[in-house]
């Protein structure tokens, strides 16, 4: 594609203009894509390049240490406890004894049945004194796992503290060696509260981080790589297994199924992708841009009321959306409101097919959606709007500047450097709104199709109904769940790379300082 300078770009007409920074987006996406890879290659080039040089320091310490360093690589903190620093030492030797003690007890066994997520699953045994059969669980798949997961964490939690404590080593020979004195129990407390406070506050929250939120996205991960259902229990009915790339092999199967006109699970996937793409895209939007002149029709001077206006806006955000959805999805059914009043009025004949028909019932969502999101794109725009400079739009008045272009060369502009990081959040945080299309159809309409694929999947449905409705049910396919999971992760964080870097946020960032 061309590329203009900025002299041929103004001698352009509008819509030449509108036209040439669509296909500078669409060309532009590639590369980032690219750059995405590359930057990817350049961390694992970096990361490899760091293990190289801190397996190089580690033997260099080794060799180069003194006897209290060399036995400390064995037993933790001895080379602390030996030089005076007692709390340090204590605590590297407590942690080491805890792991050595869990891996005996416990996470041995966790590691080892790790490869085959359990080996012998529920039995049945006669019970001669109740004269009938029991059943006697044994191995646990789903235990395993999370153990498992969790004892790999507990080892690189080892080997990081095991670093340090080579390190701590590393330093105190230094420090000794120019005369100075090492810091003492007392010092290491008075630092936690004083120039380390940062590390106690982070050390909590740091903590829950890797325990309720990387923990479970790792084991979902992993999901992905089993058969785990609601047949595949992992312990009351039958164990799971690892079963390699077999479930991505099936969501991404062009292959049909077995009923007439039965969808492949990629194609199912696909519609259901695109219609979650453009329902993001239209819920963010229509709500962002409709919300916005929402404020400025409110903000405008000579408007009586406002305060009045902005509290019957803000009174759609009081009442819970299972509420309001639930009854709203009512109103627009065959026999609701909306179709009594129209039928009755003799503006129709027959009842609207408002959940009924595929393309009505995406409208009607995305129009409902319109009415939830406007009032929180109200309030968020009105405190931006009241702090755009009013010397910039007397200044275009003055150099004869209609509404119009007051509004796309300032207000627009302005608005879109300050919620563009915004704007993004939403969009992805509309891909996954389960509440208004759950709580309005459901997913209904039924596509037939796309039911017997995977689930009852309905034209409405996004990718986050569909997941709920995988992982529900008697099958409960939580191993396609997974899959599907990773795979919206793949989208999402894409996109997300792409257009940050396109924001105005990011790239004109000294325009609006």
């Amino acid at each position: 594609m061309k590329q203009y300078t900025d002299l041929e770009y103004l001698k352009l007409s509008k819509g030449q203009r509108l036209l040439y920074r669509i296909l500078s987006f669409l060309c532009a996406i590639p590369s980032k894509i690219g750059g995405l890879f590359g930057a990817l290659w350049r961390l694992i080039k970096g990361a490899g390049q760091a293990v190289a040089n801190e397996t190089r320091d580690i033997w260099l310490t080794f060799v180069n240490g003194d006897w209290k360093t060399k036995l400390s690589f064995l037993v933790m903190g001895f080379g602390n406890l030996a030089r005076g620093q007692i709390l340090r030492g204590l605590l590297f030797l407590l942690f080491e004894v805890v792991f050595i003690g869990y891996m005996i007890l416990a996470g041995g066994y966790w590691l080892s049945m790790l490869p085959s997520l359990g080996k012998v699953g529920p039995t049945e045994e006669y019970n001669m004194i109740f004269d009938t059969y029991v059943t006697t669980y044994n191995d646990n798949s789903f235990k395993i796992l999370l153990y498992g997961v969790l004892t790999i964490f507990f080892i690189i939690a080892f080997i990081y503290t095991w670093r340090v404590n080579v390190k701590q080593n590393q330093m105190a020979e230094k420090i000794l060696a120019t005369g100075k004195k090492l810091k003492s129990g007392k010092d290491d407390l008075r630092s936690l509260v004083d120039d380390q406070f940062h590390k106690t506050l982070l050390s909590l929250p740091l903590t829950g981080i890797i325990i309720f939120t990387v923990l479970p996205i790792v084991f979902m991960v992993l999901v992905a790589f089993t058969n785990y259902d609601g047949t595949h229990d992992g312990y009351y009915n039958n164990l799971f297994t690892w079963v390699g790339l077999d479930n991505f092999n099936t969501m991404l199967s062009w292959t049909a199924g077995t009923g007439s006109g039965t969808q492949s699970y990629a194609a199912t996937f696909g519609e259901i992708l695109s219609w979650t793409l453009i329902w993001a895209f239209f819920a963010t939007f229509t709500n962002y841009f409709l919300g916005m002149f929402v404020a400025m029709a409110i903000n405008k001077k000579g408007i009586n009321l406002k305060k009045l206006w902005r509290t019957i806006l803000v009174m759609t955000i009081a009442i819970p959306q299972f509420i309001s959805l639930l009854y709203v999805s009512k109103m627009f059914a065959k026999n609701g409101i909306v179709n009594g009043f129209l039928m009755s009025m003799g503006w129709i004949e027959q009842a609207l097919p408002f959940w009924e028909d595929p393309t009505w019932a995406r409208i009607t969502v995305i129009i409902i959606n319109i009415w939830i999101g406007i009032p929180y794109l109200m309030l968020i725009t009105t405190g931006i709007l009241m702090n755009i400079p009013q010397d910039l739009y007397e200044s275009a008045r003055i150099d004869g500047a209609n509404a119009w272009q007051q509004y796309t060369k300032i207000t627009l502009p302005y608005m879109l450097f300050v919620t563009g990081p915004y704007l993004l959040t939403s969009f992805t945080g509309n891909m996954n709104n389960f509440n208004v299309i759950y709580l309005l159809t459901g997913g209904a309409p039924t596509n037939p199709a796309a039911s017997s694929a995977a689930g009852t999947v309905g034209y409405t449905d996004l990718l986050i109904t569909w997941l709920f409705k995988i992982t529900t049910g008697a099958e409960s396919q939580y191993y396609l769940a997974s899959v599907v999971g990773i795979l919206v992760f793949v989208v999402v964080a894409v996109i997300s790379l792409v257009v940050y870097n396109l924001l105005p946020s990011i790239k004109n960032e000294e325009d609006f300082q």
